[in-house]
């Protein structure tokens, strides 16, 4: 890297030894997981029966007003790719029937929740939604529906939009994140406590919606609501480089660097001080009448993780105290039994105090819970287990671009996998003392992404971060548990609106 480069790299915030390191991985590559066998019911993923279920909300019930509970909800996404077919079609030549998409789109705009927000605006400017229909003048609605002159949509984070409608109001995903908290994030103080993350040119917009729906749900349910913000940082943004590997410039001479995907949040989660911190995505919201279920999972979630945390926590307090036979067995137990983790084959061959050592610094981690459902053939990654450097197998997260799909072995592990990952993670980010874990220290660096983008009509490629619920949290204690489908509805298209679970 010449002189000038590296001065050019260092202008724009990022060291050149950062961005060498970066660019040794464009060239070299992320080595594939090695995945051992998917995990299942039974085998790595826990099924509550109704009695576990009751008894964990139970548990949950009791203990959470003493802690300091916290809605992680990563919300900074735009909304673009929600309209990808709808901006498509706004650049044609306005025949609809060229597009099933648009149709459907078309068909039953009368069911999405912003329609009288989209009918009023075009009014405002000439006529209505009905009588463009009636003049097929379909394009006139969709520029209203995503450009500036009407609602802008098109360039709107998606817990700004209107999701869902009800009888005397309608509701964004912010929204129904507030709700939710009442359901099952109250904690200590009588507090929910949110936190989302945003982009910086949304921030002003978030804060009016919250400001708009925080009085009044406070006078409705008697809580108070401790909402704060973050902004992904932009010095976890990552060099983007052109196919032979070299610094992408652009026009002006200056180096193309590009957020690096959902895993950069880790730096906004290790932040945050909570006992408990609940993780879901922005858009994975239902009305009221579907949130009976997913209050009794995350309650039981919530049970079953301070459960375990106790009987861990009780593990490696006699691992220190004293150190004997009897409490490595309980150490032992715990790691094996409710961790579900596979111990070394060396293991038998350790000393007690190797033992001890190695049990003490397996469980001393950051301990998460996370839903797992169905396998519907949605995209995106799910549970196995995972061959580690030490010769242990744990539970992780395995998206599918970090699998060998070459390898057959390793292509039909994937293919027998049963369940995929909704984004539903609960996180204890505490040791047994009480101190915050640095969860920086948890990341498997080896576990990015590499994605070929364009820019100005040129081909790049882009690196990310290992994901946040993948390797950014690789050397976690991890326990899987299936959670119901209907706790799964992503909105990845304007269309998905549509479905029941959103109607």
């Amino acid at each position: 890297m010449d002189h000038i480069l590296q001065q050019k790299i260092s202008e724009q915030g990022m060291s050149p030894e950062n961005a060498k390191e970066q660019i040794d991985n464009f060239v070299n590559g992320f080595p594939f997981l090695p995945i051992q066998e998917a995990a299942s019911i039974g085998n790595g993923i826990k099924e509550f029966s109704e009695e576990e279920l009751n008894e964990y909300t139970r548990q949950y019930s009791e203990k959470a007003s003493s802690k300091k509970i916290i809605k992680f909800i990563p919300a900074s996404g735009a909304a673009s790719r929600m309209f990808k077919d709808l901006f498509a079609f706004l650049e044609g030549d306005g025949d609809i029937t060229k597009s099933p998409f648009v149709q459907r789109f078309i068909d039953n705009i009368d069911k999405f929740a912003f329609y009288s927000d989209l009918d009023s605006s075009m009014k405002q400017s000439g006529s209505g939604i009905q009588e463009a229909i009636e003049g097929k003048d379909y394009q006139s609605i969709i520029s209203y529906l995503l450009e500036d002159k009407g609602l802008g949509y098109g360039s709107l984070p998606k817990g700004l939009l209107k999701f869902h409608h009800y009888e005397d109001h309608d509701r964004t995903p912010t929204y129904e994140h507030f709700i939710e908290g009442v359901l099952y994030g109250e904690g200590r103080d009588h507090t929910v406590r949110l936190h989302f993350t945003v982009s910086p040119e949304h921030e002003d917009r978030f804060h009016k919606e919250i400001n708009d729906i925080q009085p009044k749900l406070e006078k409705e349910f008697g809580v108070k609501f401790d909402v704060s913000f973050s902004q992904q940082n932009k010095a976890t943004d990552t060099i983007a480089v052109n196919p032979d590997n070299s610094p992408f410039e652009e026009e002006d001479g200056s180096i193309l660097f590009r957020p690096a995907g959902h895993g950069a949040l880790l730096e906004n989660l290790n932040e945050i001080d909570g006992d408990l911190i609940f993780i879901k995505n922005i858009d994975n919201v239902v009305p009221d009448r579907l949130k009976d279920t997913t209050k009794a999972y995350k309650m039981a979630l919530g049970g079953l993780l301070l459960d375990i945390q106790e009987k861990i926590f009780h593990g490696l307090d006699g691992l220190e105290k004293q150190l004997g036979q009897d409490a490595v067995d309980y150490a032992q137990q715990v790691m094996t039994d409710l961790l579900q983790g596979k111990l070394p084959e060396n293991y038998q061959g350790m000393n007690l105090e190797e033992k001890g050592k190695y049990l003490r610094s397996k469980l001393n981690r950051p301990f998460r819970i996370c839903g797992m459902v169905k396998n519907t053939g949605e995209p995106g990654g799910g549970p196995f287990w995972v061959k580690e450097r030490d010769g242990s197998i744990s539970l992780q997260i395995a998206e599918t671009a970090q699998i060998d799909l070459d390898d057959s072995s390793q292509k039909e592990i994937l293919q027998s996998s049963t369940h995929f990952n909704p984004v539903d993670l609960l996180c204890a980010t505490k040791d047994y003392k009480g101190e915050k874990f640095d969860l920086l220290k948890y990341r498997d660096l080896k576990t990015g992404f590499i994605t070929e983008k364009s820019k100005s009509g040129k081909v790049l490629k882009a690196m990310e971060l290992p994901g946040l619920w993948n390797g950014a949290m690789a050397d976690w204690n991890t326990l899987f548990v299936e959670v119901p489908l209907i706790t799964f509805n992503p909105v990845k298209t304007v269309n998905d609106l549509l479905r029941d679970e959103h109607q």
